[in-house]
């Protein structure tokens, strides 16, 4: 899902990947880093109504913003005590407003419904610079301004992924749902000018990294890889979605790749009913499943021999970090977001977190998938101290954490 860093909250592409996306991983939340943040942490101290509204009433909110009027029509997710208001927008984003920002609320008997493809199109469209174009498939919209070929094979990627990830949960006896809106994916040509967007949106984590799911905006923002430099060396074309692969294919590729995985995942998580956009899901859970799936294999037909193969990078990483690993470091992942929001300590807990994940997944399957569908239960702005996470780990997994983890450090030793 996302991460953290120097105080922005913005999703994992910054929290972690490996190299360029070993760093990053936090939610793009919106509104501004620590500002947004912190209207969250209040506002869900005076939650007074989380129940969501009957389908016909359609709400309307106008607010004054920097000193601008702005009305906002959608679904109000979340009232509090204090006025202020989580309200859920026709194309997917989701805003938040301070009580002083709150000029008026209205509804009317209108029904509430996403915008449809081509007006959703059409918007996005009108957003971005010119030049840009759209591209559909069975549950992705996808805006580009790089060649329709990488538009193409973006969008094939991402079915794929799709399909395998609700697929691997069906099996495993999680039902998912359909996306309530389509899945935007927005596409730069180059780096500098993804960059150039990008800032405004996460500041100048955008410079470190390739790529990034918005819990706010709900669409995922990247740029054309096989522009990269490195992949280009050798007078190396980018042309159809075979030549497309084949760059992507090699060993410095791979990382880049699973960067945009990592991110696609996350946006297919908080849009299949596996989780819920700023409700209070533990970041091991959300950034090791993300993890857990980065690893695919564009040599294979299919994007991926196994789902869920060793992610070599993260086990190397975890390791390594065994080497001073405290007895707590358990506690302390389960507990609380500290360590991946850590700059200094994310790559050691994002490994973790993917060991964790990949240990639970196939050592205690029931009891992990049993958990999950306790945290896609989670209100919005709704958040948990540490005690009541642990609370809730143990309730899943077992009160005996020392045995827990001394079964974790054993099979992940014999993981190759």
């Amino acid at each position: 899902m996302g991460r953290w860093q120097n105080g922005k909250p913005f999703f994992r592409l910054a929290f972690g990947r490996r190299a360029l996306a070993q760093s990053r991983l936090r939610p793009v939340v919106g509104f501004s880093g620590m500002k947004l943040l912190a209207f969250l942490r209040c506002l869900s101290l005076a939650v007074a109504a989380l129940a969501p509204l009957p389908a016909f009433a359609l709400d309307h909110v106008d607010l004054r913003r920097e000193g601008q009027p702005l009305t906002i029509s959608g679904r109000v997710l979340v009232t509090a005590e204090d006025g202020g208001l989580l309200l859920l927008a026709a194309d997917g984003r989701l805003w938040s407003v301070l009580p002083q920002e709150l000029v008026a609320e209205r509804k009317d008997d209108t029904a509430f419904a996403p915008l449809a493809r081509e007006p959703l199109a059409q918007a996005l469209l009108k957003e971005l610079p010119a030049g840009f174009e759209s591209y559909q498939t069975t549950h992705y919209l996808i805006c580009y301004n790089t060649s329709r070929e990488y538009a193409k094979w973006c969008g094939s990627l991402f079915e794929q992924l799709y399909r395998g990830f609700t697929g691997f949960w069906s099996r495993k006896g999680l039902k998912l749902s359909e996306p309530e809106f389509p899945l935007v994916a927005i596409v730069f040509r180059d780096r500098d000018s993804y960059v150039a967007h990008a800032r405004g949106e996460v500041g100048k984590t955008a410079d470190s990294i390739i790529g990034y799911y918005s819990l706010q905006s709900n669409r995922m923002t990247m740029y054309d890889l096989t522009g990269v430099e490195a992949l280009a060396a050798g007078g190396q074309r980018r042309g159809n979605a075979a030549q497309i692969n084949a760059l992507l294919a090699q060993p410095q590729a791979e990382p880049l790749v699973a960067t945009i995985i990592h991110e696609a995942t996350h946006q297919i998580a908080f849009n299949s009913g596996l989780q819920t956009r700023f409700a209070d899901i533990p970041l091991w859970v959300s950034e090791g499943i993300a993890v857990y799936f980065e690893t695919p294999d564009l040599t294979n037909a299919k994007g991926w021999k196994e789902i869920g193969a060793v992610n070599r990078p993260r086990l190397d990483r975890f390791r390594e970090y065994l080497t001073r690993r405290p007895a707590d470091s358990l506690s302390t992942l389960i507990s609380d977001d500290t360590r991946l929001r850590d700059g200094a300590a994310a790559l050691d807990a994002y490994a973790e977190a993917w060991a964790l994940n990949y240990y639970l997944i196939r050592n205690h399957s029931k009891e992990y998938i049993a958990y999950l569908k306790m945290l896609r239960e989670k209100r919005q702005l709704l958040w948990d101290d540490p005690s009541e996470r642990k609370k809730e780990f143990q309730a899943a997994f077992g009160n005996d954490l020392s045995r827990l983890d001394a079964d974790f450090l054993r099979q992940m030793q014999r993981v190759h």
